[in-house]
């Protein structure tokens, strides 16, 4: 197939599959339909050449991403329980990871990255290797943010500082996985 087609191709499925995402109601959060959607994106990713690190990475900071977000929903609420926010957590490893587990996505011979080389003993799952650095990025970054805004008078630096901090870490994180993995 020629070079041009195929960018045509990968460029024509992309839009197709954000219409049809966008065209449908809003879902709950890790719901059976969302959780599809994580699994069709991952194979999507590779379908389009992109290494399950740098996937794991994004999915890593987008669970525990929603997982803050459900936190911060129960303390709005007024909802407390014992060891919600670690309850909280897991339940949405759990329920993004046990599904990709199940179907051969995770745990996958063909998903490994050798790590003492190309006939080592020991090889770890590349898309949760990505999903555990993306996750420790994602906390690292909140967790740097509050400690710049704390130090700040409370305030941010700049306009959509949060925003901006885990995901130019994700980004770089992003370039280094590909450079790595390449």
């Amino acid at each position: 197939m020629h070079k041009h087609t195929k960018s045509l191709l990968k460029t024509s499925s992309l839009a197709l599959a954000l219409i049809y995402v966008f065209k449908h109601k809003v879902a709950l959060a890790v719901c059976p339909v969302c959780t599809v959607a994580v699994a069709s994106g991952v194979g999507f990713s590779r379908w389009i050449g992109i290494d399950d690190t740098i996937t794991g990475l994004w999915i890593g900071a987008l669970t525990l991403s929603m997982a803050f977000w459900n936190i911060n929903w129960f303390e709005k609420k007024k909802i407390n329980f014992k060891f919600r926010n670690t309850i909280t957590v897991l339940a949405y490893y759990l329920l993004v990871v046990f599904p990709l587990w199940g179907m051969g996505i995770i745990g996958n011979k063909l998903g490994a990255l050798e790590v003492f080389g190309t006939e080592s003993a020991f090889s770890v799952d590349k898309l949760t290797l990505g999903i555990m650095v993306g996750t420790f990025a994602f906390w690292t970054s909140a967790e740097w943010y509050a400690h710049m805004k704390a130090n700040n008078n409370g305030r941010a630096h700049f306009p959509f500082e949060k925003v901006v901090i885990p995901n130019v870490l994700l980004i770089v994180l992003s370039f280094t996985f590909y450079f790595l993995t390449k």
